[in-house]
């Protein structure tokens, strides 16, 4: 899907680093146009420094999603995600990053957040980045408290798993 919204604007650079901007932040557009996080209204300007476009290209690329019937659907709904990451040193969490061989592969939260819950171990946050998005793709877990060696040793022994760190 990623390619195909980039494709509408394949003409315009400036235009596709907008859009890839309001993807990766999670920012809508709304009715009137605006770049929203919630209810918050971010200005065209910060947007346009941000990815070092002119604003009247944030102005005539909110008008473009919003002209288009698909990108208007998915740019009014994008939300984003608040993440523990980096607040995990913080609260005295542990934060554990898996990265696949193929992200694409099904099952891989699946198993991974298995083998944490066998060896006891709480999660707090399960974030992945979207292949679509990412040029390498991570899992990250945020857990309670450090895993174990052995626990690692398991997620790294799965399938499409080639590396995991905390």
């Amino acid at each position: 899907m990623f390619d195909e919204i980039m494709e509408k604007f394949e003409g315009s650079p400036s235009q596709q680093a907008v859009v890839r901007l309001l993807l990766e932040r999670g920012f809508s557009i709304n009715d009137e146009g605006r770049v929203v996080s919630g209810g918050i209204e971010i200005p065209d300007t910060q947007i346009a420094r941000e990815v070092g476009v002119d604003r009247r290209v944030v102005d005539s690329t909110t008008e473009a999603l919003l002209a288009d019937d698909e990108l208007r659907d998915i740019f009014q709904n994008i939300s984003a995600v608040p993440s523990l990451m980096d607040l995990a040193p913080v609260l005295d969490f542990t934060v554990v990053r898996v990265k696949p061989t193929d992200a694409d592969a099904a099952g891989i939260v699946a198993r991974v957040t298995e083998i944490v819950a066998e060896e006891g171990h709480s999660i707090r946050q399960v974030l992945s980045d979207d292949p679509e998005f990412a040029d390498e793709p991570m899992l990250y877990l945020i857990l309670d408290d450090e895993p174990s060696g052995d626990l690692l040793k398991r997620v790294h022994d799965l399938p499409h798993v080639r590396e995991v760190s905390f």
